[in-house]
């Protein structure tokens, strides 16, 4: 069986904004994440993208919108030589109290459920604390990114078990690598 990695999307794939990805124009990846996609599948990786969206609940992003934008995203990972196996998506606000949204493991079991397989001691990487959190409560082993957010999150981290790389590319090298198992 191959090995699994789970993304956070904004700022770890792509460039975050404050203003929220609405359009697939908005939609730019950061340097060397496409390439690190595909390296991770060349290494026998599978990658999926577990993103909270509250765009959606918010109303400043619909549906046919972000379908837009993952189809781009989609296209520009395969043209750099990498795929995706599924993205899953909490389209809730921050006071919805669903179960998706991270901190909290509700998409990565649904990465399980929809994959048939477990989540435990996969790698998720993230830009934020709560990419981090949802990682430890799914059983998974979180990695953190200095990009999007990951600078502040590196700084505030009380937890130096958890491995701090500049870039997806560089986590990618290291799991492609066994530097982090």
């Amino acid at each position: 069986m191959t090995g699994l990695v789970i993304l956070d999307r904004d700022g770890v794939i792509n460039e975050d904004s404050a203003d929220f990805i609405r359009t697939p124009r908005d939609w730019v990846a950061l340097p060397g994440s496409l390439e690190a996609i595909a390296l991770l599948n060349r290494s026998g990786f599978d990658v999926v993208v577990c993103t909270n969206q509250s765009g959606l609940a918010r109303g400043l992003i619909d549906r046919e919108n972000l379908e837009a934008i993952h189809r781009h995203m989609l296209a520009e990972i395969r043209a750099a030589g990498g795929d995706v196996r599924g993205i899953f998506v909490c389209p809730h606000g921050p006071g919805d109290d669903c179960e998706c949204r991270k901190p909290r493991p509700g998409l990565l079991q649904q990465v399980a459920q929809r994959l048939g397989r477990p989540v435990l001691g996969s790698f998720v990487i993230g830009d934020s604390r709560r990419d981090l959190e949802a990682a430890r409560a799914a059983g998974a082993r979180p990695l953190l990114v200095r990009t999007g957010n990951g600078r502040r999150t590196a700084a505030a981290l009380a937890d130096e078990s958890i491995p701090v790389f500049d870039d997806l590319l560089a986590a990618a090298k290291a799991i492609a690598g066994g530097g982090t198992r």
